[in-house]
């Protein structure tokens, strides 16, 4: 999991300006990182540039810490 963190964690700074080493894999997106909705499309669009994975706008919902959206990006790449 680290190297998938790593890469997130920079995604979430490089989308918001938080800084990576706050993206730890069970702090809450909504909660504990203060990302909105709308921060968190941009970080999915990103997550789908730079790792090749697509993550659908229905599915943002249920991905509500670092942990979900990497266990999302294993699960879904090729």
């Amino acid at each position: 999991m680290p190297d998938l963190l790593a890469a997130l964690a920079d995604i979430v700074e490089d989308v918001t300006r938080i800084p990576a080493r706050d993206v730890t894999p069970d702090a809450t997106f909504a909660d504990d990182l203060d990302i909105d909705s709308l921060a968190m499309v941009e970080i999915s669009a990103a997550v789908q540039d730079r790792l090749g994975v697509e993550i659908p706008d229905d599915r943002l919902k249920d991905l509500r810490t670092p942990r979900d959206v990497i266990t999302y990006v294993r699960a879904a790449a090729p």
